[in-house]
């Protein structure tokens, strides 16, 4: 526990949604919902407007949509929350070299081991002009806590949401921890929350009132032990720069059951291939490929099968992952597969049955599926690899239109796909058209910046400056920064909730 509270803790504001709004003009100010849309979809993040409705996160899609039907509903892009996670975290770096990423929007940052502050008014300082950075360069807001401690500094950070700061002063943390829920620390679940709750425990104040041993008798020595310690404020954790990743998965749930063992075992080779890929990219290789299946009943089986030496080759791993298949029966369906790789290494370890693998797959694809894949990249016609009706177009995605630009994916279905035009730095709300899915002018897109870069470039330059940094204080105060990141008539987003 430290004397001074020079431990931050920043949490994006509804990340996904956030970045959603900022992106799409006519979105601002609306219930806004990310995540999987199909039957068995789950929120994965809920804008503010949205949760007003009582919408959260792992919430299954269908009862979210029964509880605002008028929200917009859109697929995940990924690779635009990565983009503006870099730049949250090259920021947090230039704070201090100890940044502990918990997600792609949320992390800790050691502020004394940067020398950036060792007192209250500095930390408070550090965290105002990180937000401002944050919003200047990325557009959204974040939420920054203050502690002497991990544990402390995170909750303060969702006591400040959203776009707020909490600072948290040592030597007040148990009269700010007591009254509040005893869900608020780690480790209390739904399950042990209910438990205590039989118990009378329902505050902080009431887990420290009951002491250790009682805990303990509760809930177990260890666990009993660790709560009483939370509850008194104490947390002696240090922030952690390097966090090993321990596995790569990936996995996807089926709107409907697979009962096809031909398809079953394709689909297991897509995810393999998509494993690799994150593998790859994370600069790891792994020994022990593992297959997840979950069944029509809900049971889930694992199967995994250890390799003499990491590898990163897909061939490998789909064979790997194609024989531990075997060993499951599929027979009344599957809804859930899941592919990964633990025992990771920095390294691969040449291997000659791995080679003699690849070079069998180089010359004859092991299904009809990657050979169709290895023909849309040599540029086969299109029909080769699906019928103009089967284009996918995603709910929220980018697109470019031929005539009309840049513009996003609103919605699609009988062979159309409505697209509205408009960007991130438009004030208002652009126009909406309608195409037939096969269009040739229509493309999908990669993601335009929420923030033009040289506005983003000048603000970081006058964030360097003491005036510049003064009136940009003096603006978050006024809250004319916010406004201009909302932009835009509130009325103006309703075509596209609706």
């Amino acid at each position: 526990m430290r004397a001074a509270p020079t431990i931050l803790h920043l949490d994006m504001d509804a990340f996904f949604a956030a970045a959603e709004q900022a992106s799409k003009p006519s979105l601002r100010g609306k219930p806004v919902v990310v995540g999987g849309l199909g039957p068995r979809g789950v929120v994965s993040t809920a804008s503010y407007e949205a949760r007003r409705f009582g919408i959260r996160s792992a919430m299954p899609m269908a009862q979210a949509r029964r509880l605002c039907p008028n929200a917009a509903y859109l697929v995940p892009r990924f690779q635009l929350y990565r983009t503006i996670s870099e730049q949250v975290m090259e920021l947090l770096g230039r704070l201090s070299p100890l940044v502990e990423p918990l997600s792609l929007d949320e992390a800790f940052v050691d502020l004394e081991a940067g020398g950036v502050a060792f007192g209250s008014a500095a930390a408070r300082e550090a965290g105002e002009r990180l937000r401002r950075d944050i919003r200047a360069v990325t557009g959204l807001s974040g939420s920054v806590g203050l502690a002497g401690s991990k544990m402390l500094a995170k909750i303060a950070s969702e006591q400040a949401k959203p776009d707020g700061l909490v600072l948290m002063e040592p030597g007040t943390e148990r009269a700010l921890l007591a009254p509040m829920s005893v869900r608020i620390l780690p480790g209390v679940g739904p399950a042990t929350g209910e438990h205590l709750r039989r118990a009378g425990m329902t505050t902080v104040a009431d887990l420290f009132e009951a002491g250790e041993d009682e805990l303990v008798r509760l809930l177990g020595k260890s666990h009993g032990a660790s709560l009483h310690r939370m509850a008194s404020g104490y947390d002696d954790r240090p922030v952690v720069a390097e966090r090993d990743a321990k596995s790569v998965s990936v996995e996807d749930t089926f709107d409907v059951d697979l009962h096809d063992r031909l398809r079953i075992t394709g689909e297991v080779g897509r995810l393999a291939d998509r494993c690799v890929q994150r593998l790859r990219a994370s600069g790891h290789s792994g020994r022990t490929i593992v297959l997840k299946v979950r069944r029509y009943d809900f049971s889930t089986l694992t199967r995994s099968e250890t390799l003499r030496g990491p590898t990163d080759d897909p061939a490998v791993v789909r064979e790997a992952a194609a024989r531990l298949l075997e060993s499951v029966d599929t027979t009344g369906g599957v809804r859930l597969l899941g592919v990964g790789v633990t025992g990771l290494a920095d390294y691969t370890q040449e291997d000659l049955f791995a080679q003699a693998a690849g070079e069998q797959g180089a010359q004859e694809p092991e299904s009809e599926e990657p050979a169709r894949a290895a023909e849309a990249e040599a540029g086969a016609p299109a029909e080769a690899v699906e019928g103009p009706a089967q284009r996918r177009w995603l709910a929220g995605h980018d697109v470019r239109h031929v005539e009309y630009g840049p513009g996003w994916v609103q919605g699609s279905g009988v062979g159309r796909v409505t697209v509205r035009f408009e960007t991130p730095t438009a004030r208002v709300p652009g126009r909406v058209r309608t195409f037939k899915v096969d269009d040739p002018d229509l493309e999908p897109s990669e993601p335009l910046p929420l923030v033009e870069r040289a506005a983003a470039e000048t603000a970081a330059q006058a964030e360097e400056e003491p005036e510049a940094d003064g009136e940009a204080a003096a603006e978050v105060r006024s809250g004319a920064v916010g406004k201009a990141a909302t932009g835009g008539d509130p009325e103006a987003g309703g075509e596209a909730a609706a």
